[in-house]
């Protein structure tokens, strides 16, 4: 781990594209500002760990109950045949021609 010491209005540059700057210090506080461009994503320690958490629960899901369900949205309800599920046919439609003499 990289340890600064920083003073109000120094920062640190990450790559090129952030930025990080000390705004003010109240007691045991540390106010900062970050500079970065709206593609990079920027969490709380605390955030980025539940949202961490989420993706592992959620990526934990029973791949049975998974392919049964895939199974029972690929049969016809009727007849129990698969079901074949095709992108919509498209059409051109040419504009009509235009009768300017």
């Amino acid at each position: 781990m990289l340890v600064l010491t920083r003073k109000v209005g120094e920062g640190i540059a990450i790559g090129d594209d952030v930025k990080i700057v000390v705004m003010q210090i109240k007691g045991k506080q540390v106010r900062l500002g970050i500079k970065a461009s709206p593609s990079t994503i920027v969490h709380r320690e605390e955030i980025y760990q539940r949202i961490q958490e989420e993706n592992r629960e959620a990526s934990g899901a029973d791949r049975e109950k998974l392919d049964e369900a895939v199974n029972i949205l690929s049969t016809s309800s009727s007849t129990g045949e698969k079901v074949i599920r095709r992108a919509p046919l498209r059409r051109h439609v040419r504009p009509p021609d235009s009768d300017e003499d």
